[in-house]
């Protein structure tokens, strides 16, 4: 990005245009807006990690409009955004377009980060190491088409992706070298049907599906995927052929939003069906049998947007252990929504945004006990370009008591 144009607000009151080094800046709570000169430019946020000097680490897409590289005008390009603690930019690079779809989230080995893509001309799965100054150090082979999710499994990946030419919903572990150590998968059943919403969400011309994978505190996998013609949550030990455990959804029209782990077989998460939305800080699953999203009890939230992104982590706030959900409303804003981690209660929400539409990609707890939040803003209602939002511990203590 050039001619960059920084917005930097008080997430309450903004503020005009003071210098960065005035004491007057509050450097624990702010908000970034990165946008630019090129009218075509369109870009999105992936993921956020913060960096060991306080920095920021984003991986985003971008548009791709170079018809002289095979395939990769398809696909959705790969960009990179360094920030200090401020949330200034301190590098962005718009990589190469041999490395295409890139996924999230950015995971974190021995202080490096990495991250799956795919090459272009075969659509074969990659996986890049970029260490914490955003510059990427290499780019490994993995192979296996569309890799849709990934997971940290203590040093080694869980990896989600879709095989074209078996039609399987595919979980493999691999190395941070890109090296497979076990891999199994899942017939998403047959026809043209079932892929064409797979496929269109690879191309970006369809709808976004909320594909996750994981593992168990019981040592399980699972992955929030397409399996036997449905959006499904599948349990997996990667050996036997055929699912432990099955949560289906409604073909594609519903499903998991997110789901974690909490202790035991409790779970929170969150789902969707047909359009609307249900968060659910305090549900069981046994990752055994064939049961139905359709039948968890949630809080659905009207006021969000239909078919919602909606992300979850813990947090520590006012020394408990709360679970936060972020979103979009219909209002066009960013909300968090807390919950109590012991007993799934409401304890508040807040709402970021203010004049341009918003929506959430990722949010991450922070070294001094707060969050950012990094998301999509539309610059005059069409332009989209990245924005972060920081807030302060204290400010969170202030919203969820």
């Amino acid at each position: 990005m050039k001619n960059l144009t920084y917005i930097a607000l008080a997430l309450v009151i903004c503020s005009s245009c003071a210098n960065e080094s005035s004491p007057d800046i509050d450097k624990a709570n702010f908000v970034r807006i990165y946008d630019n000169n090129k009218f075509s430019a369109s870009y999105f946020p992936i993921d956020i990690k913060q960096t060991p000097d306080g920095g920021y680490l984003i991986l985003g897409g971008r548009r791709i409009a170079d018809p002289t590289s095979p395939n990769a005008q398809y696909y959705s390009g790969t960009y990179l955004l360094k920030t200090d603690n401020l949330g200034a930019i301190v590098l962005e690079k718009e990589v190469a377009t041999d490395i295409v779809n890139p996924i999230g989230p950015l995971l974190e080995v021995n202080s490096k980060y990495y991250f799956f893509s795919m090459e272009p001309k075969n659509i074969q799965t990659q996986l890049s190491e970029v260490d914490p100054s955003g510059t990427i150090n290499k780019t490994t082979l993995v192979g296996g088409s569309y890799p849709a999710a990934a997971y940290n499994d203590n040093g080694n990946f869980v990896l989600l992706r879709y095989d074209d030419f078996s039609k399987q919903s595919v979980v493999t572990l691999v190395s941070p070298s890109g090296n497979s150590i076990n891999s199994k998968g899942f017939s998403v059943g047959a026809g043209d049907g079932v892929e064409k919403p797979i496929v269109e969400h690879f191309l970006r011309t369809g709808r976004q599906f909320p594909f996750q994978v994981g593992k168990t505190l019981s040592g399980q996998y699972f992955f929030s995927g397409f399996y036997n013609y449905t959006f499904s949550l599948v349990f997996t030990n990667l050996t036997a052929n055929n699912p432990q455990g099955v949560v289906q959804g409604n073909q594609d029209d519903g499903g998991f939003s997110c789901v974690m782990p909490l202790d035991g077989n409790r779970y929170a998460g969150a789902r969707f069906s047909y359009g609307d939305n249900y968060l659910m800080p305090n549900i069981t699953l046994t990752g055994t049998g064939i049961t139905s999203s359709v039948d968890l009890e949630g809080n659905n939230l009207l006021e969000l947007a239909p078919n919602a992104t909606v992300k979850m982590l813990t947090a520590t706030i006012n020394g408990k252990d709360c679970i936060l959900y972020g979103s979009n409303t219909r209002g066009k804003q960013i909300g968090l929504y807390g919950y109590n981690k012991a007993d799934g209660k409401f304890i508040g929400s807040r709402y970021l945004g203010f004049s341009n539409p918003f929506e959430i990609a990722a949010f991450t707890t922070t070294s001094d006990g707060g969050l950012a939040v990094c998301g999509t803003t539309f610059i005059a209602g069409r332009f989209p370009r990245i924005c972060l939002f920081k807030i302060s511990k204290e400010e969170l203590s202030k919203s969820f008591q």
